[in-house]
C-alpha cells in the first residue's frame, strides 16, 4: 500500500520551486525536469511522501507537453525518486541505498563527472565524532549502565545527573540555572517539536531569519505554523525590522539561532541580544534560541570571551534555549536539552509520552561523560583546532577554484553562506553539481518561498582534501552552466557583499 503523503504540492508550488528549470542546450525537457525535481527532494524544498500534481495538471502550469511530464515521472520512478499507484497518484521518495557521505576520495571518484563511483555530500553540516573521547565516554556510560537496568529506564525530563551537568555548563557560560529547569530530549529537533506541540496552535506566526534552517522550516509546515521571514543583514540581524515584525505580525514565537548563525555563522551581539529579548517581552513573544552551534567558537584567541547566552537578557520566561551534543560532539548521540522555566519543563515532559516517552540512558550516561569539567575543555580545543583548519581549507579552495564567489569567513559554526557568480542559480548548480559527483543544499532551501537563488551552503565539516575535491567539482559544474572556466583566484580578502 502507498503511504500516507505528508503533504500535497500543488502545481503551481512546484512551478515556483522549480524556477528556470529549461537551459538552452541542456538536453531533453524530460530529463530536465527530473533533473529539477529531484534537486528539490534531495534538496529538502520537496520532503520525502509529498504527493505530486497530475502530470496533466502539471503540464499546464508549465507549458509544456503532458508527455514531457510523464517521460519526466517515469525517469524518476526508474531511479527511485518517485513511486506511483493507479488511484493513489504520485509521491516522493528516496532510492534505496543511497550514498551516504565520504570522508575521503577513493582513487576511482577523484575524476568526478558521471563516471564517479562516490559522491561527496555537502549538504549536512555535521562532523565525525572526536575520538578517542566519544569512545572513552561510551565505555564508561557501558560500566555504569548496570546501576540503571534495574529501573524501568523511562525519565521523561531526563537522567538528573546530565540536567546537572547540563545547568552547570550554563552557569559556567554566565547564565545561572538549576536543574529543574533543564529538560533532556530527542536532539535539538525533538526538543523543538516538544515546544511547537506543547506551544503553537494550528495558523500561528512564527517569526524566523532569512536564510534559516530548512528543517525547522519544515517542522514548522508540518505542525501547520505561518513563518514569517525577518532577513538577515550581511553583518547581523536587522534588530528594527525585528521590532516591527514582532509588532505588527504579532508572532506567538520566534525561533532564531544567536550563536554561529547556520548558515552564515554570524554572532549576535550582547547589545543586540539585549535589544531584541527587550522587543519580545514588550509583545508577548517567546523567543526560542537555538544553541547547538555556540561551542564551536573559531576565533584566533581561545581565551576571547563568547556572549552571555541570549537567556541571561530575560528575566520573565521570554526565551527559551534549546541545546545539543550534536554539534559539538557527534550527531549518533540524539541527545539535546531545553532550558525553560520549570513550569514549563514540567508540562513538556508531561507531554512527552505521546511522542518518544524519553531519551536513551546509555546516549544520556555518555554525554555527561562529556560534559564533564576534567573532559571538556580537552575535547573543545581538538574540535576547534579540527574546525578551524577544516574551515581554512575550504576558503581556500574556494578562492582558488571559484574567485567569483562572496562570502564571509565566519568566526565559528560549520559553513560559509557563499554568493555565487552572476549566471549561477543556487538550485541550477544543486541539480548540475549531482551529475558532477557532489551534493549541496541550495539557498532556496534555507528561505521561505523560494527565494535566496544566488546562494549556496557549503560546510567545513569534511577533511581538507575532500573539501577541496568537492569545490573542484562544484567549480566544473558552475562552468558547464555559464560556459565560462573559472578565473585565476584573487588575493583580496573576500566578504559577502
Amino acid at each position: 500500500m502507498p503511504p500516507s503523503p505528508r503533504a500535497a504540492f500543488g502545481a503551481a508550488q512546484l512551478d515556483r520551486a522549480l524556477g528556470q528549470w529549461q537551459r538552452p542546450g541542456g538536453g531533453p525537457a524530460y530529463r530536465a525536469l527530473a533533473g529539477g525535481l529531484r534537486t528539490l527532494v534531495l534538496d529538502g524544498r520537496v520532503p520525502v511522501e509529498t504527493r505530486l500534481p497530475a502530470e496533466r495538471e502539471l503540464s499546464a502550469a508549465l507549458g509544456v507537453s503532458r508527455t514531457t511530464v510523464a517521460a519526466a515521472y517515469e525517469l524518476l520512478r526508474d531511479e527511485g525518486f518517485l513511486a506511483s499507484r493507479r488511484g493513489a497518484g504520485s509521491w516522493t521518495t528516496l532510492p534505496a541505498g543511497r550514498t551516504m557521505p565520504v570522508v575521503g576520495i577513493s582513487p576511482h571518484a577523484a575524476g568526478g563527472g558521471r563516471g564517479a563511483r562516490e559522491v561527496i555530500d555537502l549538504g549536512i553540516a555535521a562532523m565525525s565524532a572526536p575520538e578517542p573521547w566519544l569512545s572513552r565516554a561510551m565505555a564508561a556510560a557501558v560500566a555504569e549502565l548496570p546501576a540503571w537496568t534495574s529501573t524501568h529506564g523511562d525519565f521523561p525530563a531526563g537522567l538528573t545527573a546530565l540536567r546537572q551537568a547540563v545547568a552547570d555548563r550554563y552557569t559556567a557560560r554566565g547564565l545561572p540555572t538549576g536543574p529543574e529547569q533543564i529538560m533532556i530530549t530527542t536532539g535539538a529537533a525533538g526538543a523543538f517539536s516538544l515546544l511547537l506541540r506543547q506551544i503553537l496552535a494550528p495558523a500561528e506566526r512564527v517569526a524566523v531569519e532569512s536564510p534559516g534552517f530548512p528543517n525547522v522550516l519544515q517542522a514548522l509546515r508540518y505542525a501547520g505554523g505561518r513563518a514569517v521571514p525577518v532577513p538577515l543583514l550581511d553583518d547581523g540581524w536587522d534588530l528594527e525590522a525585528w521590532a516591527r515584525t514582532l509588532r505588527d505580525a504579532a508572532p506567538r514565537l520566534a525561533y532564531l539561532i544567536p550563536d554561529f548563525h547556520n548558515p552564515t555563522g554570524l554572532l549576535m551581539s550582547e547589545d543586540e541580544r539585549r535589544a531584541l529579548v527587550g522587543a519580545a517581552r514588550a509583545t508577548g513573544t517567546l523567543l526560542v534560541a537555538d544553541e547547538t552551534m555556540a561551542e564551536l567558537s573559531l576565533a584566533a584567541d581561545p581565551d576571547e570571551p563568547m556572549p552571555r547566552p541570549l537567556a541571561a537578557f530575560d528575566h520573565g520566561g521570554t526565551v527559551v534555549t534549546l541545546g545539543s551534543a550534536g554539534k559539538t560532539f557527534w550527531g549518533g548521540l540524539r541527545i539535546g536539552w531545553i532550558r525553560a522555566t520549570p513550569d514549563l519543563v514540567r508540562r513538556l515532559a508531561g507531554d512527552r509520552a505521546s511522542l518518544d516517552v524519553s531519551s536513551p540512558v546509555l546516549e544520556q550516561l555518555a554525554v555527561r561523560h562529556l560534559l564533564a569539567p576534567e573532559t571538556l575543555p580537552e575535547i573543545l580545543a581538538h574540535q576547534r583546532d579540527r574546525v578551524r583548519t577544516q574551515r581554512d581549507a575550504l576558503v581556500a579552495a574556494v578562492r582558488e577554484f571559484l574567485p567569483g564567489w562572496t562570502f564571509r569567513i565566519p568566526q565559528g559554526g560549520l559553513s560559509l553562506w557563499v554568493r555565487t557568480a552572476p549566471g549561477v542559480s543556487g538550485s541550477a548548480l544543486a541539480t548540475t553539481a549531482e551529475r558532477h559527483g557532489v551534493w549541496v543544499g541550495s539557498g532556496p532551501r534555507f528561505g521561505v518561498d523560494g527565494v535566496l537563488e544566488r546562494f549556496v551552503r557549503l560546510p567545513y565539516c569534511l577533511p581538507p582534501e575532500t573539501s577541496r575535491e568537492a569545490v573542484r567539482r562544484l567549480a566544473a559544474a558552475a562552468a558547464s552552466l555559464t560556459g565560462v572556466d573559472p578565473a585565476p583566484a584573487p588575493t583580496a580578502e573576500v566578504t559577502l557583499l
